[in-house]
C-alpha cells in the first residue's frame, strides 16, 4: 500500500443495532463461526444496520451466501421490523430458486425471533441459527460487509436523502459489490466471477 501510495480509510464508531431484549424463541447457534461451505445455498447469514440519512434512519437487512460472499437478498425500510427481514429472506429465496435445507444463521434481534421470520423459515424448510448473546464476531461476515458498505461507498459522501441512500445502496450491492469486488476469502474474485467459475 505504500509503494502505491494507497492509505486506508477508518471506520465510523460501531452502532449496535441488535434488540435482545425479548421474550421469543432463541435458535442455537448451528454456525459456530464456521464461514465456509462447499456449495451454493448451504449456509447463509443475514443481518440489519442503521444508514444514517438527511431525513432520518434507513434500515438495511441483507442475506449473504457464504460459499461466494455474494449478497443474495436485501431489504431497506424507514422502520426496523419483522418485515424488513423477511423481505430480504424472501428476495434470497426467490433469486436462488427456493432451495431447502439451509442453514440461515443471524443474531438475537427481536426480528429474527419473531413469529413472522420463523414461519418463513419453516414454510420454506430452512434451518435457524442465532449468535450468541452479545457476541458480534459470530456474524462477521454480514458485519464485514456493513463495514465495506460504510467505509468504501458511503463514508466519503455528503449527507444524502433517504431516496439518494437507497440508489447509492443499491448500486454498491449490485454493481460494485456482487459483480467486481475482490474477496481474499473466494481467491481474490467477485462472489459472482466465483460462482461462474466454480459453476462451469
Amino acid at each position: 500500500m505504500i509503494r502505491q501510495g494507497l492509505v486506508p480509510k477508518a471506520a465510523r464508531k460501531f452502532k449496535v443495532t441488535t434488540d435482545s431484549k425479548h421474550n421469543q424463541p432463541v435458535a442455537p447457534n448451528l454456525l459456530e463461526q464456521d464461514f465456509t461451505a462447499r456449495a451454493p445455498n448451504q449456509k447463509w447469514v443475514g443481518d440489519i444496520t442503521y444508514l444514517f440519512t438527511s431525513e432520518g434512519w434507513l434500515y438495511l437487512a441483507v442475506i449473504i451466501d457464504l460459499y461466494s460472499r455474494s449478497v443474495v437478498g436485501w431489504s431497506m425500510s424507514n422502520r426496523m421490523t419483522a418485515t424488513l427481514v423477511c423481505d430480504a429472506l424472501k428476495m434470497a429465496l426467490f433469486r436462488r430458486g427456493f432451495p431447502e435445507g439451509i442453514i440461515v444463521h443471524s443474531d438475537r434481534g427481536s426480528q429474527y425471533c419473531s413469529n413472522d421470520y420463523r414461519d418463513l423459515i419453516k414454510k420454506h424448510r430452512l434451518t435457524q441459527s442465532m449468535s450468541r448473546k452479545g457476541n458480534c464476531w459470530d456474524n462477521a461476515c454480514a458485519e464485514s460487509f456493513f463495514h465495506s458498505l460504510k467505509v468504501e461507498a458511503l463514508q466519503d459522501e455528503p449527507i444524502m436523502d433517504r431516496e439518494n441512500m437507497r440508489r447509492a445502496v443499491f448500486e454498491y450491492i449490485e454493481v460494485d459489490y456482487n459483480k467486481t469486488r475482490r474477496h481474499s476469502a473466494i481467491g481474490y474474485l467477485s462472489p459472482e466471477n466465483f460462482e461462474l467459475k466454480n459453476s462451469a
